[in-house]
């Protein structure tokens, strides 16, 4: 869904606190995600944007367009009780992010399930 709809879909989550935990998470096409937690719901949830269109202009400067907000894909992966919870489900994530299919990573760590 995307991500409007998602908050639309309940109000708790557009009045609650997130908590972000990185931007480069990558599945095994290499695309990357943007990993992110509700406080009110214990949602984790999964956002992707298309690849963003990067052009120049006559200076040499490059400009990335800002994508429209229904082109961010949003897709709950699991609830996780409380932030110190999640925390320690995936201590480490700040490198594990980085390697190759970093999702898998993720996946293995969160309850059955999820």
């Amino acid at each position: 869904m995307d991500i409007e709809s998602f908050y639309e879909q309940n109000e708790a989550r557009r009045e609650s606190a997130e908590f972000e935990f990185g931007s480069e998470w990558t599945d095994s096409a290499d695309n990357e995600y943007e990993l992110s937690w509700v406080e009110a719901t214990g949602e984790l949830y999964l956002m992707v944007e298309p690849d963003a269109v990067v052009t120049e202009d006559m200076f040499g400067d490059f400009l990335v367009s800002n994508e429209p907000v229904t082109d961010l894909t949003v897709v709950v992966i699991g609830k996780v009780a409380s932030l110190a919870a999640l925390e320690d489900l995936i201590e480490g994530w700040e490198e594990a992010m980085l390697d190759e299919n970093s999702l898998a990573w993720l996946y293995e760590r969160l309850p059955q399930g999820a």
